[in-house]
């Protein structure tokens, strides 16, 4: 693993991270080979253009073949505009030195599109998972990627409610990957906590994750990225397990915010790029553990229409639930996608199942333009956006309320978490 860390307080430029690429993966390294870079889409803040360019410049006259493929997961399909967008390539660029580069959306629920390429044991998933799960479960990825003798994986690192910390091969599963797997370790990571394993780095949804990075026996590059929304911090190159090992080090010393007390309000704002509810439910997410018992949570996103184009019919049959809800009437949800019922406890926070009722801990709200009636079908509070006044909530957490202009991406923690909080020994 080589990395680029700039000085604190600083950020790197174009220049200083061209000249790391040209060292660390130098011209001629792919003489004639077919290369796939993997990406996120545009709901990750990352320079993934500058790398893109950078690697393009270098190696593009060289390689057999330089495309790309974007690591939806189950998120909705880029256009070709939305997909230069991301790389900060020009149309007019796209039709003219870019031309070669053939662009890929990865289709998680075409099974046409997919290849298994091993399944992880009932034995192995016990093992994985500390006991919590005993079944089989197929390994099956986008077989594009068999087209191609080298991947490399371009993406930031983030704390994240489902693997700990994102980054490395998690931008093949789920990034690329059939919905087995994906829906699998995502209800492990409903099982644990959102609480209880975000921020933390070796959870058992990252083992499970590994082990089936594991299992794509093709030659992969992992260039891993730490982000603020001021600029590059640092830049990690090496296996997906070595760049993201030290990635999410500096990850946690830069997107990890700490509080003293909870609030008994939080105003969490979405930034665009958080188009639907199934991703703009990072602000709930990154924010849980400093809302007060019984406090509210409020998400803040006028620009949110829609639950989920891909999943929202499921989402409006089951609702928003905390976990006990859903272990306490397993036999009537367990044929529903595991993963959009993680999402689902992900969104409504750590609760209870008492007396045959649910006992969420503290109040959702969406301040969005998902209608009143959706919100309240689907368990969550309503508030009119046009109500709300951001500057009523700014400079007051002394009074107990926080506001946080751009959520989702930096994990608020107390410095003393409460026991649901705390990872089980």
């Amino acid at each position: 693993m080589a990395s680029l860390i700039a000085p604190d307080a600083t950020y790197l430029n174009a220049d200083q991270v061209n000249g790391f690429l040209s060292k660390e993966v130098p011209a001629g390294h792919f003489q004639g080979k077919r290369v796939l870079l993997i990406v996120p889409d545009s709901t990750r803040t990352a320079p993934v253009g500058m790398v893109f360019k950078s690697l393009f410049a270098t190696h593009g006259s060289t390689v057999a073949a330089m495309d790309v493929m974007i690591a939806l997961g189950t998120h909705q399909p880029m256009s070709e505009e939305a997909i230069c967008q991301r790389l900060e390539i020009s149309l007019e660029e796209r039709r003219g030195p870019y031309s070669s580069v053939q662009f890929f959306n990865h289709e998680w629920d075409n099974p046409e599109a997919l290849k298994q390429i091993g399944t992880i044991t009932p034995e192995e998933i016990s093992d994985l998972t500390e006991g919590r799960f005993s079944m089989e479960v197929p390994v099956r990825v986008n077989k594009k990627l068999y087209e191609y003798d080298q991947i490399i994986i371009i993406g930031p690192v983030f704390p994240h409610e489902v693997v700990g910390f994102s980054g490395g091969n998690k931008y093949l599963f789920p990034g690329v990957s059939g919905p087995e797997v994906l829906n699998f370790f995502h209800w492990l990571a409903a099982i644990i906590t959102n609480p209880k394993i975000i921020g933390h780095k070796w959870t058992a949804v990252r083992k499970v994750v590994d082990r089936a990075g594991a299992s794509v026996d093709i030659p992969k590059l992992a260039l891993c990225m730490v982000v603020t929304h001021h600029g590059l911090r640092g830049i990690f190159t090496g296996t997906p397990e070595s760049a993201w090992d030290g990635a999410s080090d500096l990850s946690a010393k830069t997107h990890v915010e700490y509080k003293d007390k909870p609030f008994h309000t939080v105003l969490s704002c979405a930034p665009a790029m958080y188009d639907e509810l199934w991703v703009g439910g990072k602000c709930m997410y990154k924010l849980e553990t400093v809302v007060a018992d019984g406090g509210e949570l409020i998400i803040y996103a006028p620009h949110i229409k829609e639950i989920s184009l891909t999943h929202g019919k499921l989402i409006r049959e089951i609702g928003y639930h905390c976990r006990d809800y859903f272990l306490n009437q397993w036999d009537k949800f367990k044929n529903y996608p595991w993963g959009i019922l993680a999402h689902s406890t992900h969104v409504r926070g750590v609760g209870s199942w008492e007396d045959g009722q649910e006992k969420p801990r503290v109040k959702v709200t969406l301040a969005t333009g998902i209608p009143e009636a959706v919100c309240k079908e689907i368990n969550l509070g309503y508030r009119d956006p046009a109500t709300i006044n951001i500057d009523d909530y700014a400079n007051r957490e002394s009074e107990g309320i926080l506001h946080v202009p751009k959520a989702g991406e930096v994990l608020y923690q107390l410095h003393e978490p409460p026991a649901w909080a705390k990872p089980d020994a």
